[in-house]
């Protein structure tokens, strides 16, 4: 087990709540609905964000380096980032050169930590804040070197021009001629008004759109060094099973081989050679032994995720007297393991300096879990540099880097650099996993077609204590796990309302997975509402119309359901064969709405529509959140309609895409993106959107065929 630091306890909570959780374990029948809203409101991840502009930026007679603490997976980050930044430094995009911070930068591990939809919504006010610092300290300088005063000055394409003449001054020529430290001043600098924006709500070309057409962007498959070698690690045969013999056997007379490493203490056996393809083959024909691990298998895993009894995280009214009359309704859900399926496995390069310093590069989402795994080993006062690479997606399976410590164990072996990517296979098999869930809804609807109250009991294995070492005791005091209460409660408003939660920890490694709890969590309840409405004798839409919330957030779940569904056509008639079926959500400050039109055809379900509307409170750049939605979709659809993970006598079964199943190109839907703003903050919109999709297509399927299709992957008996 890792040891419990505070980091990691922020990881799981943010601040506020990871110190009362380790410091005050047993505050809890009472204390968890709180901690639980904490936790609604600020998020599963460290937000900590610097306001100085020396660690964001570098003025030279080039133009401005803008330094990003966040990683660009793909998901156009860096873009976002540089539209904020530009805005209030007054350049424009082609004179700002954006470049991935690497940890000698001076980031805190918080701030590099690319995970849960925060990038934006953490970076938004303290990026344009730095921002602004420089600019007013380039115009105080300014304003000295042209002998006028600052308010004369006027910022625009990276130069100030002065007030009534032709008379300018570059950037780079103020930074020149800049005599003495420059001194920050405490107070932040007055930010624009939205009204004044010209580069944040606008499309902008990806920062990384050529690198990426030339092939020169590089991923950790793509790190290279003069030298370096190729590793191979050893895998056990199953969850859990420990290393109790090695030897090198006839691996180290394999060609290319330059030294088999052993340490059977840390359950470690691997291969450096000239070659991956080298390395690979001559880790099987290591001779090892392996003893115990779990014999588990996808029926008991289900058997062990059992909702009913547990922790209460949220109560309001009496639900039993709420249950006791009305047209009472149950439903009972199920979703499986799921693989990440990032197009690129586990990669990095390690190169240890016998004594000195360990420099690697790497596909991490949090470099600092990278330098902590590498200290666990190397010593705690190892200096260590991660160099963060572009990510071949990632989706919670990147935020440590196992590939990082493997490659550095070989490379501090053999005195050369290292790298290590692991085979389809490996990424497949021996991973951790979106865990598996359960759920168990009873609701009573009155004579007056109105929601009377609602129980609800879940149960799934750990999101982010499976990753972040919290000793058990913990967990279980707390009793529940922060990713799980993504999508966790129903956003309506009726009078009695009570949830209890039941984690379990598994034998087999679950963790994050793109949106946590969001996308297992809006399937059960909103499919549950769909039941809820049908007993009512409602359509769908205008009981969830009739129910929301009268405050904010019900404002906005409502915006988005009438705007997604105006534009699907709800309400109108379709071809023979077909039907809509609409579910939302809201998370991680995110309000959207998602119409399915779908068919049903010898037992499978095919969409052919998809209709989302989104309101993130503040775009940064419309053309990157419609393709965050885009991709949200997609992966929710191939999870909903597809993917399975199973476990048979303690491993997976599936090697491979051919038995593991995503969603083909010709299946995916065209999908209409709407936009709704309804604020000058930014949230979250990377993950928000794979809620609702898996309801909505389940939803369609029931007006269609009468059946309820509780279970994911959707497998109707009918058509």
């Amino acid at each position: 087990m890792k040891p419990v630091t505070r980091r990691r306890v922020l990881i799981g909570l943010g601040s506020g709540a990871g110190l009362l959780v380790v410091g005050v374990p047993l505050a809890l029948s009472a204390g968890r609905p709180a901690i639980v809203e904490y936790i609604e409101e600020n998020g599963t991840g460290p937000q900590d964000a610097p306001r100085n502009p020396d660690l964001w930026f570098e003025v030279t007679p080039a133009g401005v380096t803008f330094f990003v603490p966040k990683i660009e997976m793909g998901q156009g980050i860096h873009t976002a980032l540089a539209q904020i930044a530009a805005e209030e430094l007054e350049v424009t995009p082609e004179q700002l050169t954006v470049r991935q911070a690497d940890t000698a930068r001076g980031y805190a591990g918080g701030t590099m930590f690319t995970f849960g939809s925060t990038s934006v919504k953490a970076l938004y006010r303290p990026l344009r804040e730095a921002a602004a610092t420089l600019r007013e300290l380039l115009r105080e300088e300014a304003a000295r070197q042209l002998g006028v005063p600052a308010a004369r000055l006027t910022a625009a394409g990276g130069s100030f021009f002065v007030a009534g003449s032709r008379e300018r001054i570059g950037y780079a020529q103020v930074v020149a001629g800049k005599q003495g430290e420059w001194v920050i001043p405490e107070a932040a600098p007055t930010l624009k008004a939205r009204r004044e924006f010209k580069r944040i709500g606008r499309a902008m070309p990806r920062t990384d759109f050529r690198d990426k057409v030339l092939g020169t962007a590089t991923y950790g498959y793509d790190a290279r060094l003069p030298g370096m070698l190729f590793g191979a690690v050893a895998r056990p045969p199953r969850f859990g099973a420990r290393l109790v013999s090695a030897s090198a056997g006839a691996a180290g007379r394999q060609p290319g081989v330059v030294r088999v490493v052993i340490d059977l203490k840390a359950g470690f056996a691997g291969v450096a050679a000239q070659t991956r393809t080298q390395a690979r083959a001559a880790v099987a024909s290591l001779e090892l032994r392996w003893e115990g691990g779990t014999t588990a298998s996808s029926a008991d895993l289900n058997a062990q995720i059992q909702a009913g009894s547990g922790s209460v995280l949220r109560r309001r009214g009496n639900v039993r007297s709420a249950l006791s009359g009305g047209t009472v309704v149950q439903g009972e859900y199920r979703t499986p393991l799921a693989a990440h399926a990032h197009l690129e496995p586990l990669a990095a390069l390690a190169d240890v300096k016998a004594g000195g310093r360990i420099e690697v590069w790497a596909s991490t989402q949090y470099p600092q879990m990278v330098i902590d795994d590498l200290r666990d080993v190397f010593g705690k006062d190892r200096e260590v540099l991660v160099h963060p690479t572009q990510l071949g997606g990632g989706f919670g399976r990147k935020a440590g880097q196992h590939a990082a410590l493997e490659a550095a164990r070989l490379s501090a072996a053999v005195g050369k650099p290292v790298h290590v990517g692991w085979t389809r296979e490996e990424d497949l098999q021996h991973a951790f996993y979106r865990p598996p869930t359960h759920h168990v809804l009873r609701g009573s609807v009155g004579t007056d077609g109105r929601l009377r109250g609602v129980e609800q009991f879940t149960a799934g294995g750990d999101i982010i204590w499976g990753q972040t070492g919290i000793p058990e005791f913990v967990r279980d005091a707390l009793g529940f796990d922060p990713g799980g209460l993504l999508g966790q409660f129903m956003p309506y408003d009726f009078p009695a309302y009570r949830v209890v939660n039941r984690r379990e920890a598994l034998p087999v490694p679950t963790g994050y997975w793109r949106g946590l709890g969001v996308l297992p969590n809006t399937f059960a309840l909103e499919s549950f509402m769909d039941e809820l409405a049908h007993a009512a004798g409602a359509d769908p839409l205008a009981f969830r119309l009739r129910h929301l919330e009268s405050g904010e957030d019900g404002r906005r779940l409502r915006g988005v359901l009438e705007r997604a569904a105006q534009a699907a056509g709800w309400g109108t008639s379709l071809p023979a064969g077909r039907a809509r079926g609409v579910a939302c959500c809201l998370d991680l400050g995110t309000a959207s709405a998602l119409v399915a039109e779908v068919s049903v055809q010898g037992g499978r379900v095919q969409v052919h529509r998809v209709t989302v509307a989104a309101d993130p409170g503040l775009v940064i750049n419309p053309d990157g959140a419609r393709l965050q939605v885009q991709g949200s979709v997609m992966m929710a659809l191939s999870s909903a309609l597809h993917e399975e993970l199973t476990i048979q006598d303690g491993r997976v079964v599936e090697s491979n895409f051919d038995r593991y199943r995503l969603l083909p190109m010709r299946d995916a839907p065209p999908v209409e993106v709407l936009l709704v703003e309804s604020g000058d903050e930014p949230q979250g919109m990377g993950e928000p959107v794979m809620g609702p999709a898996a309801a909505a297509v389940a939803n369609a399927v029931f007006t269609l065929t009468g059946e309820r299709l509780r279970t994911l992957p959707l497998r109707p008996s009918q058509g």
